[in-house]
């Protein structure tokens, strides 16, 4: 083993400790959630048998059951070992992001965002197998259970946080880069019915604010910002604010990276009133 994949190895034993150990905790304060913890959290050796586990859990039913599921996701992992890292690299972005996480049991059992980003995650490597009936039903179930509508052909980079995730849409020819902070009601859409490349292209660390939409194949800058509510229809140079409908700049730079600060307020400047 590489020196790289021992530190990425020992940076997931953490995390994935520091989730047994609150799981624990939980196991003695709540007695009545002793067997769902044992089973989706304390019965697992590492982090991605877990999530396996409880994907499973969550997206199977009648027709394509609970353990179908699971087994499926343990082959996505087993194939992409690298989604380890990836993953641990997702709730961490959770707990530092969201003030409302009080560790990083509560998203890996009952954060929807978290959720629906982890069943993408499987959906896009079974797309990129081929396998795109089975990506789609991935896709649909998330989109039924967690109101998270993702296509299962876009990548998406490490450390993203989806809070609260009611009503994210991203179409198929989007991309998302490394540590991008979205809101609920953010659409990442095309402005047509033509085929082709016709989403937006997110870049690192964006922060997109709740209700966002973006739309066409038009580039998010780096460290930019999208405030709530805004309609983007023009590129955003990388580290600004592009707030309105329809969006204009107001403040370059927008302030050292926004999607890990969650800050969606604007300069005094971009106000109309004073109080």
């Amino acid at each position: 083993m590489s020196h790289l994949e021992l530190v990425r190895a020992a940076s997931e034993t953490v995390v994935f400790e520091s989730l047994r150990i609150e799981a624990e905790r939980a196991a003695r304060a709540e007695p009545m959630l002793t067997s769902l913890l044992n089973a989706a959290i304390l019965s697992h050796d590492d982090l991605l048998s877990a999530l396996a586990y409880q994907l499973g859990r969550k997206l199977g039913e009648a027709d394509v059951g609970a353990l179908c599921i699971r087994d499926l996701a343990m082959s996505v992992f087993a194939e992409q070992s690298c989604l380890a890292e990836v993953v641990e690299a997702d709730l961490q972005a959770v707990f530092e992001r969201d003030a409302a996480a009080r560790g990083y049991l509560q998203p890996f059992l009952f954060f929807k965002g978290f959720l629906a980003l982890q069943s993408h995650r499987v959906a896009y490597e079974l797309w990129r197998q081929g396998r795109e009936t089975m990506a789609f039903h991935l896709q649909s179930r998330a989109s039924e259970l967690f109101q998270v509508d993702i296509h299962p052909a876009v990548p998406m980079g490490r450390g993203i946080f989806l809070d609260h995730g009611t009503g994210i849409v991203i179409g198929e020819t989007t991309t998302i880069d490394d540590g991008v902070s979205m809101l609920q009601g953010v659409t990442l859409g095309g402005t047509g019915k033509s085929g082709g490349d016709r989403h937006p292209k997110i870049g690192k660390g964006v922060l997109l604010g709740a209700g966002a939409k973006v739309l066409g194949a038009i580039r998010i800058g780096d460290y930019a910002k999208v405030a709530s509510g805004s309609v983007v229809l023009k590129a955003v140079p990388p580290g600004c604010t592009a707030a309105g409908v329809p969006a204009r700049l107001v403040n370059c730079p927008a302030g050292p990276d926004p999607a890990a600060n969650m800050d969606q307020t604007l300069i005094d400047s971009a106000y109309d009133y004073v109080i």
